[in-house]
C-alpha cells in the first residue's frame, strides 16, 4: 500500500508539472505601428509575409528576434508581453536604405509607433482608371536616394484587394527608356486576360521596383470595378 501511494503521488506531481508547462499566460498587450517616410505610411507588398520588422526584448539572454509581418498599407500589429523592446527593419528586406536604425518602444498594455525609413523612391499623385479593357495610369516617381536606380515599373490588376507583383491577374512591366523619375503616364490593354475582363471586382496598383532591392514601393490600392 505504501508503494502504491508513493507511485500515485509521483504520477500526480508529474502530471501537475506537465500542466504547468502547458499553461503559460498568453501575451495580452498590443503593439501597433506603421512604416513611414516623413510621417506618411509606405505602400508595400502585403502577401506571402514578404515585408517584416523585427522586435528584440531587453532583459533576455537569447537574441532571437520576433518577426512581425507588415500589411500592404504599411501597418503592423503584434500581441506581446509588457516590456522594453527594440524595433528594427529586417536586414536586406524592404524598398529602403538598409540602415536598420533602432526605435525603442516601452510597452505597457498598448503602444503605437512609427518606424521611419528612407525609401529609394516614392510614388505620389497616382491616378488609376479603366476605359473599357484598358488600365490608364498617371503618377509621379520621386527619387529619395540620389544613387538609386529604377529596375522596372509595373502596372498591376487583381480581382481581390491584395495587389502586388505576385498577387495579380494582370502584370505589365516597363523598363529602360520607358521609365523615368518624375511624371509618368502608362496604360495596358488587358483584353486577352479573361480573369480581368470577366472579374466582377477589379483593383489596380502601380509598383516601382528599385535596382538591387528585394521589394518594390507601391501606390495605394484603387477599386476600379
Amino acid at each position: 500500500m505504501k508503494k502504491y501511494c508513493i507511485y500515485s503521488l509521483l504520477i500526480f506531481v508529474t502530471l501537475l508539472a506537465g500542466c504547468g508547462k502547458d499553461n503559460y499566460d498568453e501575451p495580452t498587450s498590443t503593439l501597433t505601428g506603421r512604416i513611414v517616410y516623413q510621417g506618411e505610411p509606405l505602400q508595400l507588398k502585403g502577401t506571402n509575409e514578404s515585408v517584416r520588422v523585427q522586435l528584440f526584448q531587453d532583459g533576455y539572454d537569447f537574441r532571437t528576434p520576433l518577426d512581425v509581418f507588415v500589411s500592404q498599407d504599411g501597418s503592423f500589429s503584434a500581441k506581446l508581453f509588457d516590456g522594453h523592446y527594440k524595433l528594427v527593419t529586417r536586414d536586406g528586406n524592404g524598398p529602403w536604405l538598409n540602415t536598420r536604425d533602432t526605435t525603442e518602444v516601452e510597452l505597457r498594455g498598448t503602444a503605437s509607433v512609427d518606424l521611419e525609413v528612407t525609401p529609394y523612391f516614392t510614388i505620389s499623385n497616382s491616378s488609376i482608371s479603366l476605359s473599357g479593357n484598358v488600365m490608364n495610369t498617371s503618377f509621379t516617381i520621386n527619387q529619395i536616394v540620389d544613387a538609386a536606380q529604377i529596375d522596372r515599373v509595373m502596372l498591376l490588376l487583381n480581382t481581390t484587394t491584395f495587389v502586388d507583383e505576385v498577387a495579380n491577374v494582370v502584370r505589365a512591366e516597363y523598363t529602360g527608356d520607358d521609365v523615368q523619375v518624375g511624371q509618368m503616364a502608362l496604360n495596358v490593354d488587358f483584353s486577352d486576360e479573361p480573369d480581368a475582363v470577366n472579374g466582377r471586382a477589379l483593383f489596380g496598383r502601380i509598383c516601382v521596383w528599385p535596382s538591387g532591392s528585394d521589394q518594390g514601393i507601391y501606390s495605394p490600392v484603387v477599386r476600379l470595378r
